[in-house]
C-alpha cells in the first residue's frame, strides 16, 4: 500500500483529514480541505463512487448565487431566509440557516472558478411553494452541467451508474431541453435530429469505453467532483468500509478502515467527515422513524443499497446524537416498483408524470386525495393522510392510450417506443373500460368511474374544482405550456385505460446527525465533538422535515461539506489556487 507503515498485522495510515463517503457532501469537503493543502483521503463503502449525488437528478438549491445575479436577480438574504423559516417552521435552526444562506454562493464560486464544477440555471425554475412567503418563480435552483466523463481516466469505470429507471438505452438525459427534445422527437424535425445524434454518439461511447460518456445530471455532479478530487492527488479508496471512529484525549482522530481484507489504522490529525449517505437502507431505523413502515420494510428506496446508517451510528458510538423530532425523517417520493428485462427489481420515482394533463392518482376506493402537480413531497404526505387504517399505502395513476402515448408514465415511455414488456410484468395495467382496469388493480371500480366523470366534466375548460391541479406555479412548470387553456389538465376519455401502482420511496434521509453551524457533530450537551463533523444526508436537514424546492439536499450537501472542509483546515490559512 502506498504511503502506508506496516505496523504488524494491519496498517497505518497518516493523513490530515479523513472523510467518509464519496457522494456530493463528501467530495465538496474533500477539495475544499485539498484546495488548503492539507493531507485528505476519501473512503467509500462501496465499489464504486458516487453515492446517492451519482443517480440523482444534480439539482442543487443555494439562494443568492452569482449565477442568479447574471439572470438580474438580486434577492437578499433575508428573502430566502423568510421563505426557510416558512417551510422548517418550529424546526427551524436559525444558526444553520445563516450559515446555509451566507456559505452556500461563497462555495458556489469556488468551486466553480477553481474545480472543475459547473452549473447552469433555468431563469425560471419556481420553488415548489412559490407562493409562499419569500418564495420565488426561479434563481435558486441550478443543475450541473454535462461532463465528459473521459476526463476521468480510468476511473470512469468505477463511477455510480445512474438509476437505470431514468435512462434511455441506458443514457441518462439532461434535464429541461434535453428531455423536451427527446418527447417531441417524432413530432419535430430538428428534437428528431438533436435525438438522432446524441443516440448515435452514446452508443459509440458504449462500444468503445462500455459506458456512455456525456454525463448528466448527478452523475455529471460526480464526476466533477471527482475530477476537482483527482487533480489534488486525494486518494480515494474504494470498497473500504469504516468500522469505528478513533478517539483520542477525548477527540476523534481517524477510524478503522477495512480495505482489501486487512484493517487499516487511519489516523487523521485533523479529524474526520462522516458523509455516508444517510439511512434509507436502515430497515431498524426506518422502522423507528417511518410512520408507513411500522415493520421498516414497507419503503422503496432509489437510493443505493450501501447507504445504511453508518455514518449515525459511527457518530452515535462517540457521543454524537440523531436528530429524531423532525416532523418526516426523509424526503418522500411515489415510486413505482418495476421488473427490468434481466428479471431484477428497479424503484422509478415519479417526479413530472403526475403534473401532465390527462393523468391523475387516485386510492383503491378510487377518489382522488391530491393535487397530482404539487411536489413529490407533499404528494407523499398527502397519499399517508388518504390511507386508510390498516391497508396498503399505495396510489394508483390512472391515464388514457392518448396521454400513455404523448408522455409516458412512470418507466413507460411515450411513442413509439414499445409498451409491450411492463404490460406483461404487471407493472403497466391495462383495461379496455375503466371498469376492466378497475379490476386489475383491485381499485373500487364505481369509485373510480365517478371520479373521472367528475374530473373530465370541468377538465375541457381547464379547471380543476376538486384540487386545483395547475394553480401553483410548480404544477405549471411540470405540466405541458403547449397544452391549454391549463398545462396539467386534460381529459380521460378514450380507452384503452391504463395505471401504475405508486408507493412510498425517499430521495434521501433529513434527520440525521444533529450539528452546529460549522457542521460539526454535537454531543448530548449540544457542544461540538472535537475533530468529528458531518454533511449532506448523515447532517440532520435544515429544511425541518420540508422540501422547499429542486436540490434542497444537494445544495446544503455541497455548501455544509465546503463548510467542513474549510472549518477543519482553519480559515486563516490561505486557499491554494488551482
Amino acid at each position: 500500500m502506498t504511503d502506508g507503515v506496516r505496523t504488524g498485522a494491519d496498517t497505518t495510515y497518516e493523513c490530515d483529514v479523513l472523510i467518509v463517503g464519496s457522494g456530493c457532501a463528501g467530495m465538496s469537503a474533500a477539495v475544499t480541505a485539498g484546495h488548503a493543502g492539507l493531507k485528505v483521503l476519501i473512503v467509500e463503502k462501496e465499489p464504486r463512487f458516487g453515492g446517492t449525488t451519482a443517480r440523482s437528478g444534480g439539482w442543487l438549491w443555494i439562494p443568492g448565487t452569482s449565477l442568479a445575479r447574471d439572470w438580474g436577480i438580486n434577492e437578499s438574504p433575508d428573502q430566502a431566509r423568510t421563505y426557510l423559516r416558512h417551510e422548517a417552521g418550529n424546526s427551524y435552526d436559525a444558526a444553520r440557516v445563516d450559515a446555509f444562506l451566507t456559505a452556500g454562493p461563497e462555495a458556489v464560486d469556488f468551486f466553480t472558478t477553481k474545480t472543475a464544477l459547473r452549473f447552469d440555471m433555468p431563469l425560471v425554475f419556481p420553488d415548489y411553494h412559490a407562493e409562499a412567503p419569500g418564495g420565488t418563480q426561479g434563481g435558486r435552483s441550478m443543475v450541473t452541467r454535462p461532463f465528459d466523463g473521459r476526463e476521468l481516466g480510468p476511473h470512469i469505470q468505477t463511477l455510480g451508474a445512474p438509476l437505470p429507471e431514468l435512462t434511455v438505452f441506458g443514457m441518462m438525459l439532461g434535464s429541461g431541453k434535453e428531455i423536451i427534445h427527446f418527447m417531441r422527437a417524432t413530432k419535430s424535425l430538428t428534437s428528431a435530429v438533436y435525438v438522432a445524434k446524441r443516440l448515435s454518439r452514446h452508443l459509440m461511447d458504449v462500444m468503445r469505453h462500455g459506458r456512455g460518456m456525456t454525463l448528466t445530471n448527478g452523475n455529471a455532479l460526480a464526476g466533477r467532483l471527482a475530477k476537482s478530487a483527482f487533480d489534488l492527488n486525494i486518494p480515494l479508496w474504494l470498497s473500504s468500509p469504516v468500522r469505528e471512529l478513533i478517539v483520542e484525549d477525548g477527540a476523534v482522530r481517524g477510524g478503522l478502515v477495512e480495505r482489501e481484507g486487512r484493517l487499516v489504522r487511519v489516523h487523521a490529525k485533523r479529524g474526520v467527515i462522516l458523509a455516508c449517505g444517510g439511512f434509507p437502507h436502515d430497515v431498524a431505523r426506518r422502522k423507528a422513524m417511518f410512520p408507513h413502515a411500522p415493520d421498516g420494510t414497507q419503503h422503496y428506496s432509489p437510493g443505493p443499497a450501501g447507504n445504511t446508517g453508518d455514518g449515525l451510528r459511527l457518530a452515535e458510538a462517540v457521543g454524537g446524537r440523531v436528530e429524531d423530532t423532525l416532523p418526516n425523517a426523509a424526503a418522500w417520493v411515489p415510486v413505482s416498483v418495476t421488473t427490468r428485462k434481466d428479471g431484477s427489481s428497479g424503484v422509478m420515482p415519479h417526479f413530472i408524470d403526475r403534473a401532465k394533463p390527462g393523468v391523475i392518482a387516485v386510492m383503491r376506493d378510487g377518489a382522488r386525495f391530491a393535487n397530482e402537480g404539487n411536489s413529490y413531497h407533499d404528494f407523499v404526505q398527502a397519499m399517508m393522510k388518504a390511507a386508510k387504517h390498516g391497508e396498503e399505502i399505495a396510489a394508483f395513476l390512472i391515464c388514457d392510450h392518448k396521454t400513455l402515448r404523448k408522455y409516458g408514465l412512470g418507466c413507460v415511455p411515450p411513442f413509439p417506443m414499445p409498451i409491450g414488456h411492463h404490460v406483461r410484468t404487471g407493472y403497466l395495467m391495462r383495461g379496455a373500460t375503466l371498469a376492466e382496469l378497475a379490476a386489475q388493480a383491485g381499485i373500487d371500480a364505481r369509485g373510480l368511474e365517478a371520479t373521472i366523470a367528475q374530473f373530465n366534466a370541468s377538465a375541457a375548460t381547464g379547471q380543476d374544482t376538486a384540487f386545483g391541479k395547475g394553480s401553483r406555479a410548480y404544477n405549471r412548470f411540470q405540466g405541458d405550456a403547449l397544452n391549454g387553456p391549463n398545462p396539467c389538465i386534460g381529459p380521460i376519455e378514450q380507452g384503452p385505460f391504463y395505471a401504475i401502482k405508486m408507493v412510498i420511496g425517499d430521495l434521501g434521509t433529513y434527520a440525521g446527525i444533529k450539528t452546529d453551524e460549522n457542521a460539526r457533530a454535537l454531543n448530548a450537551d449540544g457542544r461540538p465533538i472535537d475533530g468529528l463533523y458531518a454533511a449532506g444526508n448523515d447532517m440532520a436537514s435544515i429544511m425541518g422535515g420540508n422540501y422547499p424546492g429542486a436540490g434542497i439536499t444537494l445544495g446544503p450537501a455541497l455548501t455544509f461539506g465546503y463548510i467542513a472542509g474549510r472549518h477543519i483546515a482553519d480559515t486563516s490559512k490561505p486557499m491554494k489556487a488551482c
